[in-house]
């Protein structure tokens, strides 16, 4: 079934941990897409991890040279009762890259966001570049950056800072980088999350959503 991208943007997008539904910046806004039952039924399915289905967009013919934004992601993988990946275990994080090596996959999308939109001046998410990250996915809020684990927040960035790092806002003033990809050795820092503005096109994992189904 061809991944469909009828997309309709606006800026209002429902985040799991904070309530109610709050405006965001840069390409992580948009209206959530709600499934399709027919895109469910007929959608295609990679391997299988952890109790969890996948879909790559770089393995799937149609898909293969298809890059968008961090919305566009997730909004493709909702229609097929799906979210773009939320990397809740070093297990789950091996998996993803292991996919990346085999295929030599260089960057892609996670459901990784930041809260730095209406509603994230709550206390415990202060400050956000360090407290506020989340899967959008699943929910899951990250645990502080400063409890950095081997295998996930790469340790440098362009100009040699640990991620999560901001670098394109601090250097551009413009564009906070809100959305988290898996890099593929991009800084010589092997396969790595890295914070990234949500306006850059990349591939993207899908995972199936019990909450979609």
């Amino acid at each position: 079934m061809i991944l469909k991208l009828a997309i309709s943007f606006s800026t209002l997008f429902i985040i799991l941990f904070i309530q109610p539904v709050h405006s965001q910046k840069g390409s992580g806004n948009g209206d959530l897409q709600l499934p399709n039952e027919s895109d469910c039924r007929n959608r295609i399915i990679h391997a299988s991890f952890g109790g969890k289905q996948y879909f790559f967009s770089w393995e799937y013919s149609l898909t293969q040279n298809l890059s968008v934004n961090w919305i566009t992601a997730r909004n493709i993988c909702r229609r097929h009762c799906m979210d773009t990946v939320s990397i809740e275990t070093l297990e789950e994080n091996q998996f993803i890259e292991n996919r990346m090596l085999l295929t030599g996959t260089r960057f892609t999308w996670t459901s990784g966001r930041k809260c730095d939109f209406e509603g994230c001046d709550r206390p415990d998410l202060q400050p956000t570049h360090i407290n506020g990250w989340f899967w959008s996915g699943s929910g899951v809020r990250l645990g502080s950056r400063n409890g950095r684990v081997e295998g996930d927040w790469s340790n440098t960035g362009g100009d040699g800072e640990a991620q999560p790092d901001n670098r394109e806002f601090r250097v551009k003033g413009e564009h906070e980088e809100s959305c988290i990809a898996v890099m593929n050795n991009f800084y010589n820092d092997g396969i790595v999350w890295h914070d990234i503005a949500c306006y850059h096109k990349k591939p993207f994992v899908c995972e199936s959503s019990d909450q979609l189904m």
